[in-house]
């Protein structure tokens, strides 16, 4: 593992606000890994990126000694494996904790975030819809925190950040912003305590204040990506 040692490395390609990148720069922080970050631009694609992610042409890409990566929660496993010996451990030790791991960020993924993105692009009936299926996910995680091995404890990884916190953290700015774009609650911290209090723990976390994409960026963003969908509707 002596090239894992060679942390200067480590380079990253990626915008900050990409929810995303943000997980990579979150494990690479909680690591301590030292790396170098490149800024994309988000309107035009460099040649680097086509270069690098030639199939799926998005970001984060990952580089190591030379070796490229992408899939932000592939890029979160190989930094746990390669640098194992580096506190904290994203993953469980025990295999079927792994194996719960990888299901629940999985489904953040899956089920969570495409239901979340398609807020910004209905209204009326359909969006509620949307909304209803985006509680049904925020409610399964609630569970999730509720009866899981790591019941009780601040984080899904348990005392410390793992996995599934990182897949659900990365985006957070963007769903806690999303909800005043389209003025709807999607984590009430009455019917969903725990998932409340995970989110304001892991927004204050010291190590990731100067990581998590600046909220009023993330604002203007999401409302114009929002004004554009509705000037596309009829009737709007």
């Amino acid at each position: 593992m002596e090239a894992c040692r060679e942390e200067s490395q480590v380079k990253l390609l990626g915008w900050r606000r990409s929810p995303y990148v943000t997980r990579v720069r979150i494990a690479l922080a909680l690591k301590g890994i030292d790396y170098e970050f490149i800024l994309e631009d988000s309107e035009n694609k460099s040649q680097l990126l086509l270069q690098s992610n030639p199939i799926h042409k998005k970001v984060p890409v990952f580089f190591h000694n030379g070796k490229t990566l992408s899939e932000s929660t592939i890029i979160l496993e190989y930094i746990e494996e390669a640098w194992e010996t580096k506190a904290p451990n994203l993953m469980p030790k025990h295999p079927y904790d792994r194996a719960l791991a990888r299901f629940w960020a999985a489904f953040v993924d899956d089920k969570l975030l495409p239901s979340v993105w398609g807020l910004l692009k209905w209204q009326g009936e359909e969006q509620q819809k949307a909304v209803k299926e985006s509680l049904a996910n925020f409610s399964l995680l609630e569970e999730a925190l509720r009866t899981s091995s790591c019941s009780g404890k601040a984080y899904f990884g348990g005392d410390e950040i793992g996995l599934v916190d990182i897949a659900l953290g990365g985006p957070l700015v963007h769903i806690k912003n999303l909800e005043k774009v389209i003025n709807i609650a999607l984590v009430d911290p009455v019917k969903l305590p725990l998932l409340s209090a995970w989110m304001a723990r892991f927004s204050e976390t010291d190590e990731l204040k100067r990581i998590l994409p600046d909220p009023a960026d993330v604002f203007e963003y999401l409302s114009a990506k929002r004004a554009k969908v509705m000037s596309t509707l009829p009737g709007i």
